[in-house]
């Protein structure tokens, strides 16, 4: 006789992607308002330390939100490139991230920077540095890069802070396009390899190079976890999505807590339970779609508008400005999504000659 707790076995991936709800976008702007509020800590005192999941785990909530969104973008990027070929998927990609980004860049370091920064305004404008600002933003993605005359006194004078992700989103995208030409992206044991590649990379590092760059590091964990999302939908017939499992994970990433696995569980237990909360028909049936995308516009314009809150009131608490800072990027972001986002989905509709598949189309962290 079957024991009870196993008459219902958790559904398949490939089953929860057969449901019309999802939460998806309910998570992603959570996620790119948990960025926010990390960001609120360092922005203040330029201290990232400070934060306080770092403690626990050894990482901020921006870091472990930006894990969330890589293991999102990689299984519905991975599913992109799988239901529309190279073409859509080129023509997709490049719509969704680039119209946004290069209005952002544009509008932070023309108008944001005008207003805030301590030079005539000619000459700002005509400056060296806002010409290189803007090409090192938008070319490489570059976070380093300050403003002339702009926030010159605050603990950070970068004002795009949160774009040095897009650079490994490109590399992921590019990796899921190549995969996809060379006719490896479909295969499972191909997948497999590349998480337990990366893993074991990530393991390696945290044994023999304990005090490796963070850079070193960011290599390889964001492909770590993009790599799973998209072996996850690769293997969507087989794959389950089990609560129990997420509980497995936690317990064996705190069990591995100070050894040179504690990385890899994290990350991997990170994104299998992001997509447990995305997908699993137990939580979706309650799900809620937002009527607008705002999690792109709030990534991209969150750090700016902190950094001119901090600027303005350099005495203020993280905790006093955060709200604002809230209530104003949400703001910024729904006239993103209105005014540029929306209208450059429904070019990439038109340029793919049909209505695009819903659910597919992740914001870039």
């Amino acid at each position: 006789m079957r024991v009870p707790l196993f008459r219902n076995p958790a559904p398949t991936v490939s089953t929860a992607l057969e449901q019309e709800k999802n939460n998806f976008g309910l998570i992603r702007l959570a996620l790119a308002l948990a960025v926010v509020v990390s960001h609120a800590f360092s922005v203040t005192t330029g201290i990232i330390a400070d934060e306080p999941l770092v403690a626990s785990t050894g990482f901020t909530l921006g870091e472990h939100a930006v894990n969330g969104f890589f293991a999102i973008s990689g299984f519905l990027v991975t599913m992109s490139f799988d239901r529309r070929g190279w073409r859509d998927y080129a023509i997709a990609r490049t719509l969704r991230i680039a119209p946004g980004l290069i209005v952002a860049v544009l509008a932070v370091s023309l108008l944001l920077g005008a207003a805030m920064t301590t030079l005539p305004l000619a000459e700002y404008l005509q400056s060296p540095a806002l010409r290189r600002f803007i090409q090192s933003t938008l070319l490489s993605f570059k976070t380093n890069i300050a403003l002339p005359g702009v926030f010159a006194d605050n603990p950070f004078s970068f004002p795009m802070g949160t774009v040095w992700t897009l650079k490994y989103e490109v590399m992921c995208y590019t990796g899921v396009f190549l995969l996809g030409l060379v006719g490896l992206l479909r295969s499972r044991m191909a997948a497999l390899a590349l998480v337990a590649g990366l893993a074991m990379g990530l393991a390696g590092l945290d044994l023999l190079r304990p005090d490796a760059p963070k850079g070193m590091e960011t290599a390889l964990r964001l492909p770590l976890i993009f790599a799973f999302g998209g072996a996850l939908y690769v293997w969507r017939e087989r794959a389950r999505l089990s609560g129990l499992l997420v509980l497995a994970l936690i317990l064996a990433t705190w069990l591995c807590c100070g050894t040179f696995l504690y990385k890899a569980l994290l990350f991997t237990a990170s994104a299998y339970g992001i997509l447990w909360l995305a997908l699993s028909p137990m939580l979706t049936r309650f799900s809620y779609e937002p009527k607008a995308d705002l999690s792109y516009g709030t990534y991209l314009y969150g750090w700016p508008i902190q950094q001119a809150l901090h600027a303005l009131w350099p005495g203020a608490a993280a905790g006093l400005l955060l709200v604002p800072s809230l209530a104003i990027t949400l703001l910024v972001a729904g006239l993103s999504w209105t005014l540029i986002e929306k209208p450059a989905l429904g070019l990439k509709s038109r340029a793919l000659g049909r209505r695009t598949l819903k659910t597919i189309e992740p914001a870039a962290p």
